[in-house]
């Protein structure tokens, strides 16, 4: 996964101004009381004449103030606009139905910001002097300066040191003339003081299966195509090939075709066509190709073909640039499936309002019949605001977004035990896949049906996850990438074995394309089939053995062993593995029926 490597976290983490930029505290709570009052309740005073948006002003505890932003400082902004009948949008998209998506234009007349709306946002920054003004799907995205930002949105830009890095961030919130109240949602590119970084669970270790001491004969396997298809029971269910999926990356991107030319000689597969869609300026960043090769390799290898691959690469993991590629990922409308394997703790995204950006855009795709599958981060039941890969509890008890949006499928991650001759034997949760309760986000319908809400945090109503697992562990369970020569990593021509969320939800994608494929691409948006699917079979459980041992529940593995750290898995739906694993043929055959 690439998880958030926020300057701020080697003496702290950004703090919020909830009230104008007075009273500035710390978004971490610190008892199981706090949690029960979600903060991303806590209102914006604003001057008369203004409106506040999503975007909350920030500061770095421990970080050297260097004074205001220079005016000058380059900065491209997006801003967010709102969605209309949003409940009833929520309500059309919780059932499930075989039917035709919405196309972009249908869904802009009756749930997307109006031509007036967008307009009065781009003519308000024109006349503020911004250039390159552009309106794409529900952003509008411009060019200016520090003053021009500081002035326009009535906020302040402060310049801070820390670690070495000079980084800006506004120390106030962005608002909007009182013109524009109900139509801005937020603000984006306001800081930069929050980074993504790549740190995969890597080993180097090659082979299908490697026999255990246990004399049952077990394995612990590492994946290739064939291996991960075989072990989750793909069987005779049909390739991708009538489906179309992405990626979402970052930086240059054109080795990881090359490399996927390479894996798919060195497997025997087919060459899936793949697109490159540049979003926003190219950068010549290649230390995701790790994470992008994985994506894109076990994706389809799972598949085994698609009808297109897409590889959407933005400038940088910034909020803001991760909003414009899901903007046009959404506005394309190209690619039925996209994956996301990166995040950052919840709290960050609600706090520059790329959480409210990225939901509505999610709730755009999820009406259009896409689904975005994203990983829940590697460090348990907390979210990492350092690189502690693989381990749990390192960071405060949070979840990570994207994954925790309720309009996405977030997939956490097992540690896999095959037979001797690759099959399924069973799966435990494994100690490091992210998975807990939000403090920002709510369920959804699909979700209230299944999870445990009864007593404590979850019965505020707030989201859960994952929404399901699979594969993730290096050491048990991890995908065989290909490559000769992987910037940071080195030669991979043997196959270097990766693990992480970030394989699980490439694996989840590229398993979800074959059933679009077996269902001719009717089914659409994910989460109300799956959910649906395990609610159905909920009596019909059955206990298989293993070890370790797991319920047959539909067209799921449903984990009952292993744990997160705070979390537990067990019989039914858990804050480790969601409602389970997939056994593709299963699935396939129920899913839709």
């Amino acid at each position: 996964m690439l998880r958030l490597a926020a300057i701020a976290a080697a003496v702290g983490v950004l703090t919020a101004s909830c009230a104008g930029g007075h009273g500035a505290s710390s978004l971490l709570p610190v008892s199981s009381q706090a949690l029960a009052r979600s903060p991303r309740d806590a209102a914006i005073a604003v001057p008369a004449g203004w409106a506040a948006t999503a975007t909350r002003g920030a500061t770095i505890p421990g970080a050297v103030d260097r004074g205001a932003l220079s005016p000058s400082t380059p900065i491209t902004i997006r801003v967010g606009l709102n969605l209309h009948n949003a409940d009833q949008l929520a309500t059309a998209i919780a059932s499930p139905a075989k039917r035709a998506p919405m196309t972009p234009a249908q869904f802009a007349a009756a749930y997307g910001p109006t031509p007036a709306e967008l307009q009065s946002v781009v003519s308000y920054l024109q006349g503020q002097g911004f250039g390159n003004v552009h309106a794409d799907t529900q952003l509008v995205s411009a060019d200016g300066t520090a003053a021009q930002v500081a002035k326009a949105f009535n906020t302040s830009l402060e310049s801070f040191s820390l670690g070495g890095a000079n980084v800006y961030v506004n120390t106030q919130p962005a608002l909007v003339p009182a013109s524009l109240s109900g139509v801005v949602s937020a603000v984006l590119g306001l800081t930069n003081a929050a980074k993504m970084t790549v740190r995969p669970n890597l080993t180097r270790v090659h082979a299908s299966c490697l026999i255990t001491a246990a004399p049952t004969g077990q394995c612990a396997p590492t994946f290739n195509a064939a291996d991960v298809q075989k072990f989750y029971d793909v069987a005779y269910v049909p390739d991708a090939s009538d489906t179309k999926v992405a990626v979402i990356a970052e930086g240059d991107v054109s080795q990881v075709v090359s490399d996927l030319r390479f894996a798919e000689a060195k497997q025997n597969l087919p060459q899936v066509p793949v697109t490159i869609v540049q979003v926003g300026l190219p950068s010549p960043d290649t230390a995701g190709v790790v994470e992008w090769d994985l994506d894109t390799q076990s994706s389809t290898g799972m598949a085994q073909n698609v009808l297109g691959l897409y590889i959407y690469a933005t400038t940088s993991l910034s909020d803001s640039d991760i909003a414009s590629a899901y903007s046009k990922w959404v506005g394309d409308n190209a690619a039925r499936l996209g994956n996301s394997s990166f995040g950052e703790c919840e709290y960050q995204a609600w706090l520059d309002g790329s959480m409210k950006i990225d939901d509505n855009l999610f709730m755009q795709a999820a009406a259009q019949g896409q689904t975005m599958f994203a990983s829940t981060g590697d460090t348990g039941s907390s979210c990492a605001l350092a690189p502690t890969n693989g381990a749990p509890g390192s960071g405060p008890p949070m979840v990570s977004f994207p994954a925790v949006s309720p309009w996405v499928v977030a997939v956490g991650g097992t540690t896999v035990v095959a037979n001797s001759d690759g099959s399924y034997a069973g799966e435990t949760a494994w100690n490091a896949g992210g998975g807990g309760l939000s403090q920002f986000e709510n369920s959804t319908r699909w979700q209230q049906a299944v999870i445990p809400s009864s007593t404590g945090l979850a019965a505020t109503n707030l989201r859960g996850v994952p929404d399901m697992a699979m594969a993730a562990d290096a050491f048990s369970g991890a995908y065989n990438v290909y490559a000769p020569n992987i910037p940071g990593v080195g030669n991979c021509s043997a196959g270097c074995a990766i693990g992480g969320t970030s394989e699980a939800s490439p694996l989840t994608m590229g398993a979800y394309a074959r059933m679009m494929s077996w269902t001719v691409n009717m089914l659409g948006y994910a989460p109300p089939w799956l959910y649906r699917d395990y609610l159905q079979n909920q009596s019909g459980a059955t206990t298989v053995t293993g070890p370790p041992p797991t319920q047959a529940l539909g067209g799921f593995h449903d984990i009952i062993t292993g744990g997160n750290g705070a979390y537990t898995a067990l019989p039914g739906y858990d804050y480790t593995t969601g409602l389970g694993t997939f056994d593709v043929l299963i699935m396939a055959e129920q899913i839709g029926t």
